[in-house]
């Protein structure tokens, strides 16, 4: 791109070359509507539909039939949520999440509260972590689902899936996970943990915006859910509309990537974010925010104490980095997440998120660990805030 080093890849990726080079085709020469099926320009395109659902559902251990595509992750999360209550609220009307998930679910599920839904909002620890001894203790006869992120879009920090998913089964409850952070980062099967459906997004995984897709059990007891969309009846009937080819494409062609070098990179990412840290954490008053969880390779969220994460932001816009979720971006607002973890207002407001991704280099962490250190020293120095700490006088 330029000089500048990229380290919000949270927020989103930059297409893979080898994804813009699967997409291009696409758009001039193969562009035909993929339900058109009986021409060859719609053939051409269901077929190259049917390649990339086949990549993503290896990628996440599902069948290609249990993949339904749309606009991102936010749709999919919508289509899930809202979804499943309109199917189930005859049978039960409670629902259990969790105060750190992203606001693509806590919004609708306050949608849903309006609707009649009935909402539990499990508080996590200092480390952004549940308890899984409360989840189970606060599902009721009505329950009818459970929705946890697999990872933390802030922190990195991981939720227990696998333990979530036994806790749904043994109490006849669907379980949804937003998994937008985690796929193609680290190793994750749906047959393997038992979910019921899943989100994620191609942006997130070094494919293009606008595509992503929702996972939705179709073994043993199937999954059913109310369209939000009425159309074509694409997708099975669950999202009307033309497919979006090149992205799909684009999203499949990445799915195929990540499995291919999900061991490698997660393995590089993550002796680059810990390299990245110990150099931060020599600052004084600087700490890990979730540090003690298990957490996604490639992602850190830093609080440097006495300081505000945009004055950091705003003195080194070579750097692209985050203070709380992309979503929220231009808030004036603490991030939820590190609230909901317990922090101060202040130390929320301290906190930058650094993500890490294919095209990181050693250098580049070399050149941002040196180049923040030097803002937050400067800055410290400037600040009365700081002057009173060094005296004593605050803690």
């Amino acid at each position: 791109m330029n000089s500048d080093i990229y380290l919000d890849n949270n927020a989103t990726t930059p297409v893979d070359p080898e994804v813009m080079e699967a997409m291009l085709p696409y758009f001039t020469e193969y562009y035909g509507n993929a339900s058109s099926i009986n021409h060859p320009a719609g053939k051409k395109a269901s077929e190259a539909v049917h390649k990339a659902r086949l990549n993503i559902a290896e990628l996440i251990g599902a069948s290609e039939k249990e993949i339904t595509f749309t606009s991102g992750a936010t749709e999919a999360i919508n289509l899930a949520l809202q979804g499943v209550f309109h199917r189930y609220k005859k049978v039960g009307r409670h629902i259990i999440t969790c105060t750190t998930e992203h606001r693509a679910v806590l919004d609708v599920c306050r949608y849903l509260e309006k609707q009649g839904a009935e909402i539990t909002y499990l508080r996590v620890n200092r480390q952004g972590e549940i308890d899984l001894g409360e989840l189970e203790r606060s599902i009721r006869k009505d329950t009818i689902l459970l929705s946890f992120m697999a990872a933390n879009n802030e922190t990195g920090v991981l939720h227990p899936i696998a333990e979530i998913a036994g806790i749904s089964q043994r109490h006849k409850v669907l379980f949804f996970c937003d998994a937008t952070q985690a796929i193609g980062k680290i190793p994750f099967s749906v047959a393997q943990y038992g979910i019921d459906l899943m989100a994620f997004s191609g942006h997130k995984m070094y494919g293009p915006k606008g595509v992503g897709a929702l996972y939705i059990r179709r073994k043993s007891n199937r999954t059913q859910l109310e369209a939000l969309l009425h159309g074509g009846g694409q997708e099975n009937g669950l999202r009307a509309g033309t497919l979006n080819v090149p992205g799909i494409v684009g999203m499949g062609t990445a799915a195929a990537l990540c499995q291919r070098a999900m061991k490698e990179e997660s393995q590089r990412l993550e002796a680059l974010r810990n390299q990245l840290e110990n150099k931060l954490l020599t600052l004084e008053q600087s700490y890990v925010n979730g540090s003690s969880a298990e957490r996604l390779p490639h992602v850190s969220n830093m609080c440097f104490r006495f300081l505000k994460a945009e004055q950091i932001m705003v003195g080194l816009r070579k750097i692209a980095m985050a203070a709380g979720s992309a979503c929220a971006t231009g808030s004036l607002n603490p991030s939820h997440v590190l609230l909901a973890m317990g922090l101060e207002k202040e130390d929320a407001h301290a906190s930058l998120r650094f993500s890490l991704g294919r095209f990181t280099t050693p250098e580049e962490i070399d050149t941002a660990a040196q180049l923040i250190m030097q803002k937050v020293t400067e800055l410290r120095n400037e600040s009365p805030v700081w002057a009173l700490y060094k005296q004593g006088i605050i803690s």
